[in-house]
């Protein structure tokens, strides 16, 4: 019997020591050829003419695959007589350009693997890539796609796949060369294919990035500008922080591993809310001990419950918030070989229980990792703006708008630089009176700069709108589009689109727009700047408790404004910069809304993570109740005077909501802790703690659970009627600036 489970475990043992030899010696391999080499001496370069001979001129019989790229043909060519290849051809209309296209062709040039699809050549006339052909599809199609030519894939076969996938992200990572690692960036179901004998394969490396690897640990580290990545697979921590490393693509790989287990996808809308997202909802599961209910009950019977558990186990420690809690993909690999080789010797063992107790305890405790069940932390994971700059909107006073349009005569504004044309009723600029407005847009003129482009003062005469010179007339703030930024341009029509739709008694005023030469808008400029200015300035006079609850109630009242149901708008980007004293501004990320409460789904990312609702960042699901969590933050600053995300304060208190909850939630006896010191306890108790109460509705997890930006507008009214008592003690105690200010 002892004989027997040490046999088993010499061969698991001998499994991995097989595979660990083979990856040194592909290493080797990688290591002796030039990995700077030219595409061209890796794969070939195809005439296009060869390329439409092969799809039979882009013939549609012949699509196999499209998506936002454009559309992947299955082709043959004469000189390669019975091989089949995949012809990707660009959408030229795509956000995926040049830039990710010679990305791919670096990538697959220069690392070869047999769980990493071969690129065979490529089209630099139409950007058209060549690849192996896959007969099987990705994983995404046979796991969520049961065509009538599909079986379901059983245990085994899931296993196998998930094994390949993680060889192939495991050579990724470590295995190709001393001086490289490289982060996938999107690794997803869909982007796993198989060939004809379900061999598992990864694909599109269009995103990837290569780190160097003199960074301890398993970092790697890549900062990046842009986000990018799939809604439902991506990592928190790099949202937060821009910063890529291989543990984002654990995570990733970790959802891959929860949609083999349960058969369901990332993100899925037709289930209850709760359910959208599947590493929510099984993490969730997982934690409170009811693993049981992702299973997918196609595999009941194919394996042992222990087998499924521990490679629920498994993903769910992918998933974890904390980066570093992850386990690497070299422990992810030797975990899923252990799981796949118990699998397969369960059936001889099963009748000798206690040799199959020792087996697993043995064997098992070589692999563990840190992140059990127990030692876990599901807190959230809040970090930095995307966006990264401020919008320079300035403001009149103390009593929030949100949007007026100036009525001026009707012009012809372009929705799209191919010509397309809406009516407006604003004022068209030409381009040289804003130059003379602004001098020439002048750098001593400069008030800020943001994805749209670039903001400058300028005058303009008050009745005419002819430009004036400097301190003569109106005071304008002219917004100048980036020419090379296609956000830029977005936004600009986002904002004339809203802003000379909807008006309110309290709005910023849009006077017009320019779209010669440059896309610009011109609204009326504030003086007294936006809240965090007043909030966050070193050496700002601190806003009365009167004046916070006004500017809250003002805020209020232009999203609930917003959010009736005739106009039906998600501003999606709540937040102190974008709130000017008078103003709510901003609309270039606006979006139309979904009505009774339904989501409105996006594909880009975008807004200011730690104003970020979780079921954006989840699920890429927007809902009208998503404002209010953002609004719910904004409560947050403007009663304790802190910054919503901080790397000055201690590592665990980096965001507010996180820090600060636990002091809101302990009731009125701690509120000194939390309210700003800068008010020196001029505040009525009873309103103050009325105020936390409405923050904790407006940041429930669930958006079902938030109130209505009506409800809120009642409930700061009510706020804002309780006066502070006369006899009210001013004397100081212990602030928050002992805790975490």
């Amino acid at each position: 019997m002892y004989f027997f489970t040490a046999f088993i475990l010499f061969l698991t043992l001998l499994n991995i020591v097989v595979y660990y030899s083979k990856k040194q010696q592909e290493e080797d391999d990688v290591e002796k050829n030039d990995p700077s080499s030219s595409p061209d001496k890796q794969c070939r370069r195809f005439k296009l003419a060869e390329i439409k001979q092969a799809t039979n001129d882009f013939d549609d019989a012949l699509v196999v695959g499209k998506g936002g790229h454009g559309k992947v043909y299955k082709g043959k060519f004469d000189f390669w007589e019975g091989v089949h290849v995949a012809i990707k051809r660009s959408n030229l209309e795509s956000n995926q350009g040049a830039a990710e296209f010679w990305v791919e062709i670096e990538m697959l040039s220069k690392f070869r693997h047999s769980h990493i699809v071969s690129l065979l050549g490529y089209c630099e006339k139409e950007m058209i890539l060549v690849y192996e052909y896959m007969p099987n599809g990705s994983l995404d199609d046979r796991l969520h796609k049961r065509r009538s030519n599909y079986s379901p894939l059983t245990w085994v076969q899931r296993l196998n796949i998930c094994t390949g996938a993680a060889r192939g992200l495991d050579y990724l990572h470590t295995g190709t060369g001393v001086h490289r690692r490289v982060v996938h960036r999107d690794v997803k179901s869909s982007n796993i294919l198989l060939d004809e004998k379900l061999v598992a394969k990864i694909s599109d490396f269009g995103v990837s990035r290569i780190g160097q690897t003199y960074q301890s640990g398993s970092t790697a580290d890549v900062y990046t500008n842009q986000i990018r990545g799939t809604f439902g697979y991506m990592d928190a921590e790099y949202f937060s922080t821009h910063r890529l490393t291989r543990k984002s693509d654990v995570y990733a790989f970790g959802v891959v591993l929860l949609e083999v287990l349960s058969g369901r996808p990332a993100l899925d809308f037709t289930l209850d809310e709760q359910q959208h997202s599947l590493a929510g909802w099984a993490k969730q599961c997982i934690k409170e001990g009811r693993m049981g209910q992702i299973f997918d009950p196609c595999l009941k019977g194919q394996a042992p419950f222990s087998c499924l558990k521990e490679f629920g186990q498994l993903a769910y420690e992918c998933i974890l918030t904390r980066s570093k809690d992850r386990p690497t993909m070299t422990k992810v690999l030797a975990r899923l070989e252990f799981v796949l080789t118990w699998t397969l010797q369960s059936a001889q063992i099963a009748s000798d229980r206690f040799g199959r107790s020792m087996f697993i305890e043995k064997a098992w405790s070589m692999f563990l990792t840190k992140g059990s069940i127990l030692r876990s932390s599901d807190a959230k994971t809040l970090g930095q703006s995307i966006g990264k700059y401020k919008k320079v909107m300035m403001m009149k006073k103390h009593a929030t708008k949100v949007v007026e349009v100036g009525c001026h005569s009707r012009q012809m504004v372009p929705l799209s630089p191919s010509g397309q044309t809406m009516i407006s009723s604003l004022k068209m600029f030409k381009f040289s009176k804003l130059q003379r407005a602004t001098e020439n847009f002048k750098q001593d003129r400069f008030l800020g700069e943001g994805a749209f482009g670039k903001v400058y003062k300028g005058w303009l005469d008050s009745v005419t709108f002819a430009p004036r010179k400097a301190g003569d007339g109106l005071e304008v703030a002219i917004k100048k589009s980036n020419p090379y930024s296609t956000q830029g341009f977005n936004e600009w029509k986002a904002e004339v689109n809203f802003l000379e739709k909807f008006s309110h008694p309290n709005v910023v005023k849009l006077f017009g727009y320019c779209c010669e030469k440059n896309f610009l808008l011109v609204y009326e400029y504030m003086q007294k700047g936006s809240l965090d200015m007043h909030l966050f300035t070193e050496g700002a006079e601190p806003l009365p408790w009167d004046t916070r609850i006004k500017i809250a109630t003002g805020v209020a009242q232009g999203l609930a404004f917003l959010h009736t149901t005739d106009n039906n708008i998600i501003c999606r980007d709540v937040k102190c910069a974008n709130i000017l004293l008078d103003e709510l501004s901003d609309f270039g990320l606006a979006t139309v809304g979904p009505v009774n409460g339904e989501s409105h789904v996006s594909t880009v990312i975008v807004g200011t993570y730690g104003y970020t609702a979780p079921e954006y960042l989840a699920t890429g699901c927007l809902y009208i109740k998503s404002d209010v969590y953002s609004f719910g933050v904004v409560m947050l600053e403007l009663i304790t005077g802190l910054k919503v995300l901080d790397v000055i304060r201690h590592s665990v208190n980096h965001n507010l909501v996180d820090c600060a909850g636990p002091f809101v939630l302990s009731g009125e006896k701690n509120l000194q802790k939390v309210i700003d010191p800068g008010l020196e306890q001029c505040y009525p108790s009873k309103g103050a703690s009325k105020a936390m109460d409405l923050i904790i509705n407006c940041l429930e997890q669930e958006p079902k659970n938030r109130p209505s930006m009506e409800e809120v507008v009642l409930g700061l009214q009510g706020i804002n009627a309780i006066k502070m008592k006369p006899n009210q003690s001013k004397a100081n105690t212990k602030h928050l600036s002992n805790s975490y200010h």
